[in-house]
C-alpha cells in the first residue's frame, strides 16, 4: 500500500485534478472538501494514517491557516503542503511559520507538486526517525510511535498498551527480525517505568559457563578471572525493565535460578553471603515455539508458565505490508542522511516490488535492503534496478540493464540482459576448492585464522580469545603458516599511533 495524500480543497473541479494528479505519481489519494472534515478524517484512527496533506488556504468553513493551527497541537501530524491562488511573501511566511514544510501556487503543475510531496514525505520521515531515535536513548519510546495500518499489528499494539498499565511479566513471540526489542521499548515507555533503565540480555550469546555471573552479578575473587565485582543485569534494571530476548536458549540449570529470581524478587550474586532484592519489570521473547521446546525437555515447564503470563505475538512482515511503505521512507530518510546522499524518495514501481516481496528477515532485512538501495543508487530516487536481489524473486519485476562492450560498434543498439546479481558475503568461507572437492582441514584453518586476524586487527589476545584457542597455541599456528607474530603486533601498534 502506497502512501495515502488527503487533498482538501472546496472547489469541486481543483479537488478532482489534484486527485488525478496524486493518483498518477503513485499515491494514494482521499479528498474531502473543507477543514473540519480534514480534521475529522485525521482523527479516525479506523482507516489508514494520513502520510501527507495538500491544503487550500482559502476555505468557507475553517481556512488552511485554522487547520494548522489545530495541526500543530497533534503529536503524529502529516506534513502539509500548502495551496494558494495569491501567492504572496506574506502567506507564504505565515503558512510556513503554522507548520506547512511547502506552498504551491495555483494552478499547480504536476511536476512542482510532485517534488513537493516528495520532500514532504522525506522531510517527515527524517522528522519521525530523529524523534524516535531520542525517545528510544531516553526511554520515552512509546506505542504512538509504532502507529501501524495492519490490523495484526494494530492488534498486537492494542495488547502492548493493556499490559503496560500493569507489571504483568510479558512474553513477546515471533520471527526475528519483526522489532520484539523495539516493542518491548515502547511497552516500558508506556508504563510508569518510563526513562526508567531498559537492560537488554541475549540468552543465546551468553557462555553457558557465564550466565549466572551475568544475569545475577558476582563479587571479587568469586571465580578465577572475576578481578572485580559486577552487580549482573537483574541489579542493573533494578526500577525498569529487564528485557530477556531470546530466552529459549538459556541452559537448564540457569532457568532454574531465573525462575526463583522472578518467584523471589532477588538474586544471589556468584560468590555473594546475601541475596540482593530487586524490583523489575520482566519481558521476555522469543522467536521459538516454547511449548514445544518444554516437551522436548529444554524448556522449564514451570519457568514456562512464569514468562508466559501476557502473550503478545508480533507479526512477521509479510502479513502487515500496508506498513512497508512507512517503514521503507523511515529507513531511507535516516541512512540517506548518514551517508550523506540527497535521495528525495522511492518510485512508485520500486514500492510496488518492495511491497510484494515476503522479507523472510522480516524488519531488520528490509531495512538492510534499503541501506544497499542507498548505496547503489546513482540518482535523486531509489528504482528496481537499486533492489536487484528483491526484483529476481519477485514474479514481473527483473532487473535489466544494458550490457556493456569495450568498444561499441557504430549503429548498433547495445542489447539488454537479464543480470543476475550474486551477493557473496566476504565473511564466508570456501570448503570447497576449483575441482568440487572438500579443501584440507590445514588451509581452511589458516583462512579463519587470517581472516580472525584482519577482522581484529592483530590483537593477538582478542584473535586468541575469539577463536577459543591459547594465546601461545596462536603464536604456534601463526609460524607454521609463515605469519610473524611481531609483524602482527607492529601492525596493531602504528594503526592505534595512527588512530
Amino acid at each position: 500500500m502506497s502512501a495515502t495524500v488527503l487533498v482538501v480543497d472546496d472547489d469541486p473541479v481543483q479537488r478532482r485534478l489534484l486527485t488525478e494528479m496524486v493518483r498518477r505519481f503513485g499515491y494514494e489519494p482521499e479528498a474531502v472538501e473543507g477543514g473540519a472534515e480534514a480534521l475529522d478524517r485525521l482523527a479516525d484512527k479506523t482507516k489508514p494514517s494520513v502520510d501527507a496533506m495538500v491544503l487550500d488556504l482559502v476555505m468557507p468553513d475553517l481556512d488552511g491557516m485554522a487547520v494548522l493551527e489545530r495541526l500543530h497541537a497533534m503529536e503524529d501530524r502529516p506534513p502539509v503542503v500548502v495551496q494558494t491562488a495569491h501567492g504572496s511573501i506574506e502567506t507564504v511566511i505565515s503558512a510556513m511559520r503554522a507548520g506547512a514544510v511547502d506552498f504551491v501556487v495555483k494552478p499547480v503543475g504536476a511536476e512542482r507538486l510532485s517534488v513537493s510531496i516528495k520532500n514532504a514525505l522525506r522531510v517527515d520521515a527524517l522528522e519521525g526517525e530523529v524523534r524516535r531515535l531520542a525517545k528510544r536513548s531516553t526511554g520515552a519510546l512509546n506505542f504512538n510511535d509504532l502507529t501501524s495500518n495492519a490490523p495484526d499489528m494494530a492488534r498486537a499494539i492494542r495488547l502492548g498498551e493493556r499490559a503496560a498499565k500493569s507489571g504483568i511479566p510479558v512474553l513477546l513471540e515471533g520471527e526475528s527480525g519483526v522489532g520484539k526489542e523495539v516493542f518491548a521499548r515502547a511497552l516500558q515507555g508506556a508504563s510508569d517505568r518510563r526513562g526508567k533503565p531498559f537492560v537488554t540480555v541475549n540468552c543465546g550469546a551468553i557462555p553457558a559457563n557465564l550466565v549466572e555471573s551475568i544475569l545475577f552479578g558476582h563479587e571479587k575473587g568469586a571465580f578465577t578471572g572475576a578481578t572485580e565485582k559486577h552487580a549482573g543485569k537483574f541489579v542493573e534494571a533494578n526500577g525498569g525493565t529487564l528485557f530477556l530476548d531470546e530466552v529459549s536458549e538459556l541452559p537448564l540449570d540457569a532457568q532454574v535460578k531465573l525462575l526463583r529470581a522472578i518467584q523471589e524478587g532477588e538474586v544471589d550474586p556468584v560468590g555473594g553471603r546475601k541475596t540482593v532484592k530487586v524490583d523489575i519489570r520482566l519481558v521476555s521473547a522469543t522467536n521459538r515455539d516454547l511449548i514445544e521446546a518444554v516437551r522436548q525437555g529444554r524448556f522449564r515447564e514451570d519457568l514456562y508458565y512464569r514468562l508466559n503470563v501476557f502473550p503478545i505475538t508480533i507479526p512477521p512482515l509479510r502479513n502487515r505490508r500496508e506498513d512497508i511503505p512507512a517503514l521503507a521512507r523511515r529507513f531511507l530518510a535516516r541512512i540517506a542522511a548518514e551517508e550523506g546522499r540527497s535521495i528525495r524518495g522511492i518510485s512508485a514501481e520500486a514500492m510496488a516490488l518492495i511491497s510484494r516481496f515476503d522479507w523472510p528477515g522480516n524488519v531488520r532485512q528490509l531495512e538492510n535492503a534499503m541501506f544497499r538501495a542507498v548505496i547503489l543508487c546513482e540518482g535523486d530516487e531509489l528504482t528496481i534496478a537499486d533492489f536487484p536481489q528483491v526484483a529476481q524473486a519477485v514474479d514481473g519485476f527483473d532487473v535489466r540493464i544494458p550490457a556493456l562492450t569495450s568498444t561499441p560498434m557504430p549503429q548498433m543498439r547495445p542489447e539488454r540482459e537479464i543480470v543476475r546479481v550474486e551477493i557473496k558475503d566476504p565473511s564466508a568461507l570456501t570448503l570447497l576448492d576449483q575441482t568440487g572437492d572438500v579443501r584440507p582441514l590445514e588451509q581452511v584453518e589458516g583462512d579463519t585464522i587470517r581472516f580472525a586476524l584482519d577482522h581484529y586487527r592483530g590483537q593477538m589476545s582478542k584473535v586468541a580469545r575469539k577463536l577459543g584457542i591459547g594465546r601461545s597455541t596462536l603464536y604456534r599456528k601463526l609460524k607454521e603458516l609463515g605469519i610473524e607474530a611481531d609483524e602482527a603486533d607492529a601492525e596493531t601498534f602504528d594503526e592505534s599511533r595512527v588512530a
